[in-house]
């Protein structure tokens, strides 16, 4: 990708999974921020539309902001993402890993099949893999041509099912963890090339996907699950990523940034 030395010219962003949700508030953060944004989807046209207007209407009129629908467990979707951020804005500086789907349904770990296993990983974490690894050339070439903006980064939205282990969903915390260590193998490569690599660690956050567990939640929240005692909200998880992607994390790497309530912590 070529660079443009302008210093009028906005930054610009991928958020894969952003029609809605958590990708879609990140999108619409970024557009606050400054940044153009690509919106990639799966298959809801409509609500790729309608997060669209909403990054717009956050950006101004300058926000430049396009949506592409693509696989991005799919090598071919992926490159055709990728040529489309080309052609739109010719330049790439932030990567947001955002897509990502949940266990097909909750078994016992004793009865998972291998069908929904292969589809979690392909999509939660193969997906991202290998489009971090073709992202990540591309930036490397941006920055040798001398871009006069910051250094641009990388950031996987993952999970703490990263390290809380839920039984009834291992597929999707195996894949969860696998984006965790991809974040701090990205990050030890490419931190020579002046590209930082960042995991956003969500907690429990009012979503489609946490909709079908919501009364389970309520209560575990209610008898202090978190320190925080509330749900966390897709607007909580877009704040952190613009934060992070503000450059105000400069000689950070690797870096998890938990937006959970502090679940993380433990207590006696």
């Amino acid at each position: 990708m070529h660079s443009d030395r302008s210093e009028t010219v906005r930054r610009a962003a991928l958020v894969t999974g952003a029609s809605r949700g958590i990708g879609r508030a990140i999108a619409v953060e970024l557009s606050r921020i400054g940044f153009d944004v690509m919106i990639n989807y799966a298959a809801n046209d409509e609500a790729a539309k309608e997060a669209q207007a909403a990054a717009i209407s956050s950006g101004g009129k300058e926000a430049k902001i396009r949506i592409c629908r693509a696989d991005i467990s799919a090598a071919a979707d992926r490159a055709r993402l990728l040529s489309a951020v080309e052609l739109d804005f010719g330049r790439l500086d932030l990567l947001v890993n955002n897509a990502g789907v949940a266990s097909q349904s909750r078994v016992d770990l004793l009865d998972a099949s291998e069908e929904s296993f292969d589809r979690l990983l392909r999509i939660n974490l193969k997906g991202p893999y290998f489009l971090t690894q073709a992202v990540a050339k591309r930036m490397v070439e941006q920055r040798s041509l001398g871009s006069t903006y910051p250094a641009p980064a990388i950031i996987n939205i993952t999970s703490v099912s990263a390290y809380a282990g839920s039984p009834e969903r291992g597929d999707y915390c195996v894949s969860k963890a696998g984006l965790s260590m991809m974040t701090k193998l990205f990050a030890i490569r490419l931190a020579k090339e002046g590209i930082n690599v960042y995991e956003v660690r969500p907690g429990i956050i009012a979503t489609d996907m946490t909709s079908k567990v919501k009364d389970k939640y309520d209560k575990m929240i209610a008898e202090g699950l978190t320190p925080i005692c509330r749900w966390g909200t897709s607007e909580d998880v877009g704040k952190a990523v613009a934060g992070v992607a503000s450059g105000a994390f400069s000689f950070s790497t690797g870096e998890v940034i938990n937006v959970d309530g502090g679940f993380h912590l433990r207590q006696l």
